[in-house]
């Protein structure tokens, strides 16, 4: 897949958060720049999550996220926003990960945070709980938001697109504490970037 120029507007120059690519929100794009921040690059734009809802079919692995058919003919598709706007569902993300030989695992919270096998995880994307606003007047709704977790030279970062920068979490201890900290929210899920290698192995989970 080649490479689309670098969205200077939307994106933090490669300076910003120690040399890490970062991009900021836009519209309803957070899935969007989740899988473009924690790939360290603009793989995706939002004209091909567009294109991944009408034509990529998924595995039945994810059904309980509303899987299957990615509803290639229907106008008010239930992986996006009817808006235009983005709003990109999990399926969104596993297909735009598969199609560079990557792939979403979804974490069991049951499991204990220390089983991480973090030497073979590429990073985390989270989707998590988010107040709504009207310009600046938070309004009493919540919704569900996408952001990326990555390591960049032993220091894992948050790479949220609503923050001005990348922010820096910490070591691997650090990292657990930070997931734990979402995980005990409730409506968090956390899934694991890992290479189709990994995903097959299991090799993403330490033995316990």
């Amino acid at each position: 897949m080649s490479e689309p120029p670098l969205p200077s507007s939307s994106s933090s120059p490669p300076a910003a958060g120690g040399g890490l690519y970062h991009e900021r929100q836009r519209l309803e794009l957070c899935a969007l720049h989740a899988l473009n921040n924690v790939l360290q690059r603009p793989c995706f734009t939002q004209e091909a999550a567009d294109e991944i809802c009408k034509r990529h079919v998924l595995p039945p692995l994810f059904f309980f996220w509303g899987g299957g058919g990615l509803a290639p003919n229907a106008r008010l598709n239930p992986h996006r926003s009817f808006l235009g706007t983005g709003n990109y569902d999990v399926n969104v993300i596993m297909a735009a990960l598969q199609s560079l030989e990557l792939a979403a695992v979804w974490w069991d919270k049951r499991r204990s945070l220390e089983r991480l096998a973090l030497g073979q995880i590429l990073g985390f994307i989270l989707n998590v709980p988010s107040h709504v606003s009207l310009g600046f007047v938070a309004l009493p709704l919540r919704r569900q938001h996408w952001l990326a977790v990555r390591q960049l030279r032993g220091t894992y970062y948050n790479l949220d697109s609503k923050l001005r920068a990348p922010v820096a979490i910490g070591g691997e201890a650090e990292l657990r504490a930070f997931l734990r900290d979402f995980l005990s929210q409730g409506l968090c899920e956390v899934f694991l970037v890992v290479s189709r290698a990994v995903e097959e192995s299991g090799a993403w989970l330490s033995p316990e």
